[in-house]
């Protein structure tokens, strides 16, 4: 059984901040023999795209950094490029969407140092014995660090349903070409919902849609998976087979999750934030309202635990109306459910741990 350490949002006094609770749940869940004298130390962080504005507080990162400063190691906050095109496809736009999102030296006490280079092409591949990988590709600064604390915004998510510390793990430590890899299932158009539009061309990152005759149509050789196009389209013409490609995604993502850790043993350690809990990804361009309370903040060393803990506390909670959530409202229902129902975050979870990523039982402990 895991430990995973939780500070709830109280606070009457100055010792209460919940930058106080982070350094406290810094030192009770056990980071101070994570991070070494001497190691370079990735944070890893979501600097949210252009549009975002529920990443991870960049004053909260600051109590990370300084903590690990605190061990004698050399902090730097990392991300790799995304798949998609937007604000963070490359590492020169990636750093400055961190400094205008708040991540400059002078607020988080750290540089941004983009872990996969300069446009995506620096990773190395780790070996795992997954079903569906026997390698995999993780960014070369992820890899060549000597520790890394995972700072994790928890919320929904269109495909992989849960959002947390695995989630993080597995797209946030891969290149473009990694994620392509996980997320390899491809959409379908329905042509006769097709309103002619042109907007998923417009948005797609590989010019795998083309409008032919008035109608969107996808080159399978180009697309990668994305999901772009089906986001963008405003007549939902464009759809995944949900039935047959959730789950093979998220084995593939827990994979990809495992591999970024696979050579760091007992030189991780995780922080999920409970605070904004959206229906989306920090990766969309908005922040839309939260589905439920705020809740609090959790660490850990194990992966999978946290998120299972993560997991259960959101959905112990009464779920906000007038926002995404369409059902499952109630205490004990699943909200992620509830926003995707095609989605499947206990699967997730539950692979993790099958692979070997960690524990699902947990003992939450509050401090």
């Amino acid at each position: 059984m895991a430990d995973v350490y939780f500070a709830n949002l109280r606070a009457r006094g100055p010792h209460e901040s919940k930058a106080a609770k982070i350094r406290r749940l810094f030192d009770a869940a056990g980071f101070d023999r994570v991070v070494r004298s001497g190691d370079l130390t990735a944070v890893k962080a979501h600097v949210g795209e252009r549009g975002c504005d529920t990443y991870v507080n960049p004053v909260f990162v600051r109590q990370v950094v300084e903590r690990v400063k605190g061990q004698g190691a050399h902090p730097f906050i990392t991300d790799t490029a995304t798949l998609y095109a937007g604000s963070r496809a490359d590492a020169v736009r990636h750093t400055v969407t961190a400094i205008e999102h708040g991540f400059a030296y002078a607020v988080v006490g750290a540089p941004v140092i983009v872990a996969d280079g300069l446009t995506g092409g620096y990773w190395e591949e780790v070996a795992v014995e997954g079903k569906h990988f026997g390698r995999v590709r993780i960014a070369g600064g992820i890899r060549t660090a000597g520790s890394m604390i995972v700072l994790s915004h928890v919320k929904a998510h269109d495909t992989a349903g849960f959002g947390g510390a695995i989630k993080n793990l597995a797209m946030g430590c891969a290149p473009p070409s990694g994620k392509a890899e996980q997320h390899a299932g491809r959409p379908y158009m329905e042509v006769e919902r097709c309103g002619g539009c042109g907007k998923c061309t417009l948005v797609c990152p590989q010019a795998a849609m083309t409008l032919e005759d008035g109608r969107a149509a996808i080159n399978p050789e180009h697309c990668v998976g994305c999901g772009d196009c089906m986001r963008a389209c405003p007549s939902g013409a464009i759809e995944f087979d949900w039935t047959t490609e959730i789950r093979p995604f998220l084995e593939r993502l827990c994979e990809y999750a495992l591999g970024a850790v696979r050579e760091k043993p007992g030189r991780v350690g995780y922080v999920n934030f409970l605070l904004n809990i959206t229906p989306d990804c920090d990766c969309v361009p908005w922040s839309d309202a939260p589905i439920v309370p705020d809740i609090g903040i959790l660490a850990s060393t194990d992966p999978v635990a946290i998120d299972r803990a993560s997991f259960d506390l959101v959905n112990s909670e009464q779920g906000f109306s007038r926002t995404h959530l369409a059902g499952n409202f109630a205490p004990g229902e699943d909200k992620f459910k509830g926003v995707w129902d095609y989605t499947d975050g206990e699967y997730q979870i539950a692979y993790a741990a099958e692979i070997g990523l960690g524990e699902t039982d947990y003992r939450l402990i509050e401090v």
